[in-house]
């Protein structure tokens, strides 16, 4: 029986892995369960799984939750804050930890999974995109296990060699191509995504996600994001990384060998199937995901992705040639310019404008701690905010 930590259960990602464990109940202990302020969701989980440990960074609703479990006579735990979220990764009796917690908070407990040689499902990108190095050096040194759960990066973990070195070339892989639906603008003209709405950017053709990563694969940036893991998981230079559009979202993605092979990993778009790998890794698992009819989907189509109507893939490719603090600069300048698209102050196409404004203004450093790391992601939030009061003002 393996102890989960599920950083982010309320979310979409966290959801489905209790989806899988609750399939595998002889197999998988929800040990610990942690959300933001979404009580109610957090109570019903709880509820179902009698977890040990209920966690809220909010403490006002640490202490709602904490009140109904003691009126259900549920006996979790509940704990509140960052450091909570940290102790719960780096528990002794926790085995896995699903690292799901979208944004920047979910770097420090992850950080903690990685220093207790847990074995971490990676489902958060910005980990990778801010500190990709440290988290890197924390899981060699911690001697932690990590698989990625983003479904491409998962596919490319799954179609590569079993026995991985280092570098690309010792393992005869040529490049990875990392596929994208395209969203829903995928052949959306300029002045389209002028005036698009944020019911529209939130209406993705193939995938349920929460409201962040669906914003950012409508941008593009989530791909663009995916390019930066992709570097630290594979050690792939951004010229060995190659985004391929491919509206079906069946092939997760392939890599090319040298020897002319690519090899890909196939499925219906459900997140279900990464989870339940890396849950099981290195054996399989059903995953409650219902099988690929290649007759029924009766094409596979594939293009070039337009960096004029995404210039945040753009922008991102930039930031990861550039290297050290500026990944972490564009993460933060992302957050803030979708928390604002959210919000209806901003236009669709004003959030790379203000990625770019962002990456322009913050200066660029060797990444060397973590605490520098956190200064320049207040910094660019800083500086984005300044940019969305100047814009409102103008």
């Amino acid at each position: 029986m393996l102890n989960v930590t599920i950083l982010g259960s309320t979310g979409t990602i966290g959801q489905q892995t209790l989806d899988v464990i609750a399939r595998h109940t002889e197999l998988f202990h929800a040990f610990a369960l942690t959300a933001n302020s979404n009580v109610e969701v957090l109570f019903q989980q709880c509820q179902k799984f009698k977890p040990e440990y209920a966690v809220l960074l909010d403490a006002n609703a640490a202490t709602q939750l904490a009140q109904r479990l003691a009126k259900s006579g549920i006996e979790t735990q509940v704990l509140s804050g960052l450091a909570a979220l940290e102790q719960l990764s780096a528990h002794s009796e926790v085995d896995v930890v699903m690292a799901a917690i979208v944004g920047a908070a979910g770097l420090q407990p992850a950080m903690a999974a990685a220093r207790a040689g847990k074995r971490i499902l990676l489902a958060n990108k910005e980990t990778l995109v801010m500190a990709g190095s440290l988290f890197m050096q924390a899981v060699t040194e911690g001697g932690a296990t990590l698989l990625p759960i983003d479904s491409e990066h998962n596919a490319i973990f799954q179609v590569m060699p079993s026995q991985k070195s280092k570098h690309l070339e010792d393992m005869g892989v040529k490049r990875v191509l990392l596929t994208a639906s395209g969203g829903p603008f995928r052949n959306a003209t300029l002045e389209t995504l002028n005036v698009v709405t944020k019911a529209q950017a939130l209406n993705h053709p193939n995938w349920v996600m929460g409201p962040k990563i669906t914003i950012d694969s409508a941008t593009m940036m989530n791909k663009g994001l995916e390019v930066i893991e992709a570097h630290w998981l594979f050690n792939a230079s951004a010229e060995q990384i190659e985004v391929v559009v491919h509206p079906q979202s069946i092939i997760h993605s392939m890599v090319e060998y040298v020897d002319g092979s690519v090899l890909a990993q196939l499925g219906n778009p459900d997140m279900r199937t990464p989870i339940a790998y890396g849950l099981g890794y290195p054996e399989r698992l059903s995953s409650g995901v219902s099988s690929l009819d290649l007759l029924k989907v009766g094409r596979l189509e594939f293009s070039a992705p337009d960096f004029t109507r995404f210039p945040c893939l753009s922008l991102a490719y930039d930031a990861l040639k550039v290297g050290g603090t500026a990944p972490a600069i564009l993460n933060a300048a992302n957050e803030v310019a979708v928390e604002a698209f959210l919000a209806e102050k901003i236009g669709f196409m004003e959030i790379p404008a203000l990625i770019e404004a962002t990456l322009a203004q913050v200066s660029v450093s060797e990444v060397v701690s973590f605490s520098q790391l956190l200064a320049t992601d207040l910094e660019a939030r800083q500086c984005a905010s300044a940019w969305l009061n100047k814009r409102s003002v103008v």
